[in-house]
């Protein structure tokens, strides 16, 4: 069984791409969350590297290649997730993001101090409570470029967060049980 999400605007505007409906935990961004979101980020999407941590559908990552996000690598634990935005990669001959298989906290881990991006799509599933210590490894593993930018989705409001010190929560909304919100990365 598939499910599909639409991309809203960009390039691929309009464009319909299918997730597996056999992983439980894939709950792909709204189209209306996804709207607000994007407009926040306008004109700062262009040219940027961007990271997807628990990617699932890769509807974050596919929408900020359509409104020409420079390079996505997008993170799923998911064989089966992983593989279908893989097929969605080809069907739209998208050759600007990295898919990779692999445990997100694991990865961040791993390569702390490797990579740095501009901004970075956070939305872990919501039952596990991994949000805070996703933010302390990306803070801790250096991978925020100077004036990045952190896009945050929970199931609690963003407020009650702990996040790094040097995080700034820019602007947050709540749609339905969904809180979400994009913080900046403030050098001192």
């Amino acid at each position: 069984m598939q499910n599909s999400f639409r991309i809203i605007a960009g390039t691929w505007r309009s464009r319909k791409l299918t997730f597996p409906g056999t992983v439980e935990t894939l709950r792909p961004t709204k189209d209306r969350v996804r709207e607000t979101l994007f407009n926040w980020l306008q004109q700062k999407i262009i040219g940027t590297s961007c990271l997807d941590l628990f990617a699932g559908s890769g509807a974050l990552s596919f929408e900020a290649l359509s409104r020409q996000a420079g390079k996505v690598t997008a993170i799923d634990n998911s064989p089966e997730a992983t593989r279908m935005m893989t097929e969605n990669c080809k069907l739209l001959d998208c050759n600007n993001m990295e898919v990779i298989t692999a445990d997100a906290m694991l990865w961040l881990e791993q390569y702390a101090g490797q990579f740095q991006f501009d901004i970075i799509f956070l939305d872990p599933p919501f039952g596990e409570n991994l949000l805070e210590a996703c933010c302390a490894l990306l803070d801790s593993g250096n991978y925020l470029a100077t004036g990045a930018l952190v896009y945050l989705e929970s199931a609690f409001s963003l407020e009650e967060i702990n996040l790094p010190s040097h995080w700034s929560l820019l602007k947050h909304k709540k749609a339905g049980q969904v809180h979400y919100g994009v913080c900046e990365h403030i050098i001192l």
